[in-house]
C-alpha cells in the first residue's frame, strides 16, 4: 500500500484466519515496541512492526502486511520497507516501516475519527523453499487521537496556607478536520511534586467540562510543581501537562 491509500479490510474480524503452505511460521509480532500509536492533526508518524518469522530453511522475507480497525475493519497506514535480520539458521526478525500522514484523514472517511481504537497486524510470510504463510491478526494495538493538556496554577507566589487554583484545558486531534478541541467529561488528575522530590503525586480528579476545561482549589501547604494528567481512553492518547512551579510567599 502507497500513496498514503485508505483500506477497507472486507475480512472478518471475529476469529483469527491462517493459510499457506509448509512450516513457515510468525512466532510473534511486537507494533511500536509495544507501545500505542498516537497520530495528531500534522506530524508524520513513523512506527515499526517487528515480526519474528520461522521456517526450517531459513526466511526469506515478509511479502505483505497491513493494519486496521479490528472492529470495522478501517485502516490508514503507509507501508514503506521492511528490513530483515538473520538471527539463526532458521529465524529472522522482518520489521516493517509504517506511516502516517494526518493529511491524508480527513477526506478517507465520513468520519475517520471512528477508525481509532484496537487495531490489528495481518501479513504474508515466506521462506527460502518457497512455503508461505497468510496470517490475520499477528498482533493487535491501539491506534489513538492524540491529545494535549494545559496547567496554569495561580497565584504565584501564593501565601502558605492560602487557596491555589488551578486550570488547564484537554484537547484532543479531530482526524475529520486536523483541528484539536475540548474533550468533555473526562476524568484527569491533579498532580503535584513538592519542591526536591523526584515524582508527582495525585491530589485529585477532576472532570472535564463541556469545553474540555479544567478548574479547581487547593490549599498551598509546599512549594513544588503542579501538573495535570490524564490516563487516556481506548481511542485517545494518555498525556502529562508541562508543570507549573509555584513558590510559597
Amino acid at each position: 500500500m502507497t500513496g498514503g491509500a485508505i483500506v477497507l479490510a472486507l475480512v472478518s474480524t471475529t476469529v483469527a484466519h491462517a493459510e499457506g503452505r509448509g512450516d513457515v511460521r510468525v512466532t510473534k509480532t511486537v507494533v511500536n515496541g509495544g507501545k500505542n500509536v498516537g497520530v495528531g492533526t500534522s506530524k508524520t508518524i513513523t512506527y515499526p512492526i517487528a515480526v519474528t518469522i520461522r521456517d526450517n530453511s531459513g526466511v526469506k522475507g515478509l511479502t505483505d502486511i497491513s493494519v486496521f480497525n479490528s472492529d470495522n475493519g478501517w485502516g490508514f497506514s503507509d507501508w514503506v520497507g521492511t528490513r530483515c535480520e538473520k538471527q539463526s539458521s532458521t529465524t529472522s526478525v522482518c520489521t516493517a516501516t509504517m506511516t502516517v500522514n494526518p493529511a491524508w484523514l480527513p477526506d478517507s472517511l465520513p468520519d475517520p475519527n471512528t477508525a481509532a481504537g484496537t487495531w490489528q497486524v495481518n501479513a504474508t510470510v515466506k521462506a527460502k523453499d518457497g512455503d508461505y504463510w497468510i496470517s490475520d491478526r499477528i498482533a493487535q494495538f491501539k491506534m489513538k487521537r492524540a491529545s494535549k493538556l494545559t496547567t496554569n496554577a495561580s497565584p504565584e507566589p501564593v501565601v502558605k496556607g492560602h487557596k491555589l487554583t488551578v486550570t488547564g484545558s484537554l484537547t484532543r486531534a479531530s482526524w475529520k478536520d486536523l483541528k484539536y478541541h475540548g474533550f468533555s467529561g473526562q476524568a484527569v488528575q491533579l498532580q503535584f511534586k513538592k519542591s526536591g522530590a523526584s515524582r508527582f503525586s495525585t491530589v485529585k480528579t477532576v472532570k472535564t467540562s463541556s469545553t474540555g476545561k479544567l478548574s479547581t482549589t487547593v490549599t498551598a501547604d509546599s512549594a513544588g510543581t503542579w501538573r495535570w494528567f490524564f490516563p487516556g481512553t481506548t481511542t485517545t492518547a494518555q498525556v502529562a501537562s508541562g508543570g507549573d512551579a509555584v513558590k510559597l510567599k
